[in-house]
């Protein structure tokens, strides 16, 4: 397939190469907002290298990665005709077959910038689709990606086709009277995306029934959340001892992953490693992965995962709690969100000592293990923050309730009789709700 040719489908272009495309990356630098829109946080540079970044997740061979300020947007460019002409000389010159423009572009700018390059061009939302279509390897994730893509696609109807001036005529079920092929084309996607939304509120259902299963056991749940690659994966496989994939790339994570985990004093929890967050995140792709960010609304915990060691870490804090925010997650409340800063071994003496006061995070290394036993503790201590203390009248044949005691409390004092051991137990208000539910004798005492 050459530059110039487009397929139907954007996500299978990333896919079709046997070698590294040669691409360009071009931050566009915009004049300030005005009507109270709010201005890019970020320095220019920054927001390029992120950039340059997202490219090499799927392994694009970045040629040439420039900012191009723009004093006057052009609404059928983006970019001034004189930009648009000089980068059009490099791009030729270069052998540039792909440009991503770290910006949303409307459907006629992304056509007409093709037309003026002859090489193929995507925006920022774009490149984060490839990335994902790459990195999806369960079916509930490639549902949501695909649902992303087509929902994506569906606005750039307009650039996707060679054939969208046909009329489709004649009667049918394929299509009325005068109907166009953009139309049909549209219906098609229409019809697709209601498929796949089915299927992924059948995963709802599913998702639902397995957190039901959990509450019953229970465990309680801790989610791991932050900006794409500040460690969080890394951490789930420090804390699990598991080997998720942990690399040091932008996304490494799409599929969810949750696993058991065993604290200090007895508590177990589940612990849920999700995809990582970025900045100026497309609503839609929000709106799709809603099924798997469900379990980041159900935790128990949320553990927020920052890369205290990154220049623009503020930013990427202010980015991720935006999009907690628009889960309905309280993300001022200190019982339910914490911070946890990563990389610690990549600072500087004098950051880290800045860190000492700057205040209550937990300091840690997911790589070589500094924090790890200060973090379990700090979990363990939030998750038991409204344990109730018991004491339970246990006879002695029953053995089973005296291991489930061990297993799940923190035993405080025990005495033997010659046919019952009353037991003194600090347990989770979770675990002294099923206890009570399932052996309501037992109690001999009310709680301390």
């Amino acid at each position: 397939m050459t530059p110039t040719q487009h397929t139907k489908s954007d996500r299978n272009w990333g896919t079709e190469r046997p070698a590294p495309t040669t691409a360009m990356i071009l931050h566009p630098v915009l004049p300030p907002a005005r009507e109270g829109v709010a201005i890019a946080t970020r320095p220019p540079d920054a927001a390029l290298a992120e950039a340059a970044g997202l490219a090499a997740a799927i392994t694009l061979d970045v040629a040439d990665a420039r900012c191009v300020r723009v004093n006057r947007p052009v609404a059928a460019t983006l970019l001034g005709g004189g930009q648009v002409s000089d980068l059009g000389a490099v791009i030729d010159e270069a052998g540039i077959e792909l440009v991503v423009m770290d910006a949303s572009l409307t459907p006629i700018q992304q056509r007409n910038l093709e037309r003026a390059w002859k090489v193929k061009v995507i925006d920022r939302t774009g490149l984060i689709l490839e990335i994902f279509g790459e990195r999806a390897r369960t079916r509930e994730g490639q549902l949501q990606v695909e649902l992303a893509h087509l929902t994506y696609q569906r606005s750039r109807l307009v650039r996707s086709w060679t054939h969208l001036e046909r009329q489709r005529g004649g009667a049918g079920f394929l299509g009325g009277p005068g109907e166009s092929q953009i139309e049909l084309d549209r219906r098609i996607i229409d019809d697709r995306i209601v498929h796949l939304k089915r299927q992924l509120e059948e995963v709802r259902r599913t998702r639902g029934i397995h957190r039901s299963a959990r509450e019953r056991v229970p465990y309680p749940v801790v989610a791991l959340v932050g900006y794409t690659n500040a460690g969080k994966s890394t951490l789930f496989n420090r804390l699990t001892r598991s080997d998720v994939m942990a690399e040091d790339l932008l996304f490494a994570t799409l599929d969810p992953t949750m696993r058991s985990i065993d604290l200090p004093f007895g508590t177990k929890a589940i612990l849920s490693d999700t995809v990582g967050f970025i900045s100026d995140l497309p609503t839609h792709l929000v709106a799709a992965f809603r099924a798997t960010l469900e379990e980041v609304q159900g935790a128990d915990l949320i553990l927020h995962i920052r890369d205290i060691s990154h220049p623009e870490t503020e930013a990427q804090r202010a980015d991720v709690l935006a999009v907690l925010r628009s889960l309905d997650i309280d993300v001022d409340d200190p019982a339910l969100v914490r911070e946890v800063w990563n990389k610690a071994d990549r600072l500087s003496p004098d950051r880290r000592a800045s860190l000492s006061t700057a205040g209550d995070a937990l300091l840690v290394s997911a790589s070589t293990g500094e924090g790890i036993e200060a973090l379990r503790r700090s979990v363990t201590e939030q998750l038991n923050r409204d344990r109730r203390t018991v004491t339970l009248r246990v006879p002695l044949a029953d053995g089973a309730v005296l291991a489930w005691l061990y297993s799940h409390g923190k035993v405080l004092d025990r005495c033997d009789g010659e046919e019952a051991s009353d037991v003194t137990v600090s347990l989770a208000p979770i675990d002294l709700g099923r206890l009570a539910k399932q052996h309501p004798g037992l109690l001999s005492a009310p709680p301390s």
